[in-house]
């Protein structure tokens, strides 16, 4: 189950972003469906997951367009709301020459999905095998959802993103963090730059109540903390195209190895492939990938090594 957000992504591709004052002109547009938790949710269903989505759109355009985008992955939609109050969020991003993004969101419909609305959903939650969720959406809400959640047992994947202070009590409800560099050092106090920084801010997060810390290293793969040590599992080298939904596809792919019983450091090693395969191509929903491409993907890798 993907509690989070629906997007429409505005996006722009140039060579390299403006500066303050500059007008340049752009390769390309596109609007591209995504959002953070639209995006987790696709990511597993399309390697196979059973996935159920919860939140908010507007009752516009791209609302619908969104709505049918999910029917169409075959993802339950029956707990997706259509506000009449808010527009759908967007997102405007710029891609510069390398593949990397610069994002501004406004979440629009999103934040909507509040407090009493989880809390009516409490039983549906319930029976869920995994709760996914991200940052995108109010956050009085997520802390809701995380106390369900722990009340109820269910394991939840939080990916902390975009980056926000969280309280140890909802850190409390976390089974697994999934921060990059960046957010890991946000909810810390560390500053993150390397392998040794990245362990030691995990570490700090397993004290305020978090199980599995996973800090995701871009194309270095991702670092392991819990209770049991520390562990790296490396990474896919490709050459980025679009890193929009990198993450994304990650902890879609994580939750949906979980889900089937697989090991955490092999399900890590499987989200990092699918996060090196969506990097490969531009978009975020189009850019995530199917099982087999994954399997022959890593397949490839193993046999080159």
């Amino acid at each position: 189950m993907v509690i989070g957000s629906l997007n429409m992504d505005m996006v722009v591709r140039t060579q390299r972003a403006p500066e303050a004052g500059e007008t340049l002109f752009g390769q390309d547009f596109a609007l591209s469906p995504g959002g953070k938790g639209a995006n987790q949710a696709v990511a597993a269903a399309r390697l196979g997951a059973e996935v159920t989505m919860i939140g908010s759109v507007g009752r516009d355009g791209f609302g619908s367009e969104l709505l049918e985008i999910m029917r169409g992955e075959g993802i339950n939609t029956e707990y997706l709301t259509q506000s009449g109050n808010l527009g759908t969020g967007v997102a405007s991003i710029v891609v510069d020459g390398e593949g990397e993004n610069r994002i501004i969101v406004v979440p629009g419909a999103n934040l909507e999905l509040g407090v009493t609305d989880i809390q009516a959903l409490e039983t549906v939650i319930a029976g869920a095998d995994m709760i996914v969720m991200q940052l995108e959406t109010d956050l009085a809400m997520c802390e809701e959802a995380a106390r369900i959640a722990g009340k109820h047992q269910i394991p939840l994947i939080l990916n902390p993103a975009p980056a926000r202070e969280l309280s140890n009590e909802m850190l409390s409800h976390v089974t697994y963090l999934t921060p990059n560099e960046t957010e890991a050092g946000i909810l810390s106090g560390v500053e993150v730059s390397g392998m040794e920084s990245a362990e030691q801010a995990a570490r700090i997060l397993l004290q305020k109540g978090v199980q599995n810390v996973i800090i995701t290293l871009g194309s270095k793969g991702a670092l392991i903390v819990n209770g049991d040590g520390s562990g790296h599992v490396h990474g896919f080298p490709v050459k980025a195209v679009d890193t929009v939904a990198a993450g994304d596809s990650f902890n879609g792919a994580l939750a949906y190895q979980l889900t089937s019983g697989k090991p955490l450091a092999a399900a890590v090693r499987f989200a990092n492939a699918v996060g090196a395969l969506a990097v490969g191509r531009q978009g975020a929903i189009p850019s995530l990938p199917k099982l087999a491409e994954v399997e022959r993907f890593i397949k490839e890798a193993e046999e080159e090594a």
